[in-house]
């Protein structure tokens, strides 16, 4: 599983430098890419401490996804 968050936190520093870039396509396929992946992870676990990890990201990822609609 810790291989999979580091995967996350790869993909989530994508996005930001593709916000950063003003490439908001790319950042916006990437983004549901891993709110996909998030919610497949939560669907495969019931150990609390990762629900509590997954949550952090998703919470980031809203984040994100606001910042990216208000500067479209």
């Amino acid at each position: 599983m810790e291989d999979k968050f580091s995967e996350i936190k790869k993909d989530i520093q994508l996005i930001i430098d593709n916000m950063a870039i003003k490439n908001l396509s790319e950042a916006s396929i990437k983004l549901i890419e891993v709110s996909d992946d998030l919610d497949d992870m939560m669907d495969a676990t019931d150990d609390e401490i990762v629900l509590r990890e997954i949550s952090k990201y998703q919470v980031l990822l809203n984040h994100l996804q606001i910042k990216m609609s208000t500067k479209e």
